[in-house]
């Protein structure tokens, strides 16, 4: 954010929103662009062979969880992103299936 108001010369002073100064640059929000790159590497990890190291790791059994709400991991993000845009395991078996239904375009 502050590249872009940088290079927009808008200063904190100026008090303009974060939502306008994305919007006159037509920048998607960091969240959607975050969620793109974790699911773009989640599809690279399942093409994997199923004797790769990093594939391995996914089924590494996890401790017992103590009381209260549990830690936020990688793959329940990953899970979560998956359920916004209805995507399933299997889809990110044809690699470019899989990057049109996870590419977040750029407002324009």
């Amino acid at each position: 954010m502050r590249m872009l108001r940088w290079s927009g010369g808008v200063t904190l002073k100026d008090k303009v929103r974060n939502e306008y100064v994305r919007g006159s640059f037509k920048v998607a929000p960091i969240s959607q662009k975050i969620s793109e790159a974790r699911l773009r590497w989640y599809g690279h990890v399942m093409r994997r062979p199923d004797d790769h190291v990093v594939k391995k790791c996914l089924s590494i059994a996890t401790k017992k969880r103590g009381r209260g709400r549990p830690q936020t991991t990688w793959m329940t993000n990953v899970q979560r992103d998956m359920k916004v845009l209805g995507l399933h395991e299997q889809d990110a078996q044809e690699r470019c299936k899989w990057r049109r239904m996870i590419g977040k375009a750029d407002p324009a």
